[in-house]
């Protein structure tokens, strides 16, 4: 599975890219724990758009497979730009970065002419009854 959203730089956007990702990821069967992992890092990931570009609108792309959870995050702004350097915010600065790293199996951070990038990659556990499990065994069966 396969998708990409263009999403408004505002603070409204983290919970709906929860719902969307929540909801693709539960239909397909991952397990509740490793759902909550991928659901806190890509909001900590959006935030730190919300909080830091410059830009307008910003980009979720992801990619599921049977194994593994890609996703990136994309900003086409300035990334840590001035308020992220503003007193005060830079003793918040950088948990978001600890947080998601403790939660995915690999993080990639990015800086390119276009803006920020952040790739998120976490291997996939499944429910028993997942679809994606379900649909392997179809193919094996129909195959043989």
């Amino acid at each position: 599975m396969k998708f990409s959203l263009a999403l408004p730089c505002e603070e409204l956007s983290v919970p709906v890219i929860r719902r969307v990702l929540g909801d693709a990821l539960r239909g397909l069967g991952v397990s509740g724990e490793c759902i909550h992992d991928i659901l806190v890092a890509a909001s900590e990931a959006c935030t730190n758009v919300v909080r830091h570009s410059s830009t307008l609108e910003y980009e979720v792309a992801g990619c599921i497979d049977e194994d593994t959870c890609v996703l990136s995050v994309t900003d086409h702004g300035d990334g840590f730009g001035p308020a992220a350097r503003q007193a005060g915010e830079l003793a918040e600065s950088g948990r978001g970065l600890d947080i998601m790293r403790a939660l995915v199996d690999d993080l990639a951070l990015t800086a390119t002419p276009d803006g920020v990038r952040v790739v998120l990659r976490k291997r996939l556990t499944w429910n028993d009854e997942a679809l994606m499990r379900r649909l392997e065994s179809e193919l094996v069966r129909s195959s043989g």
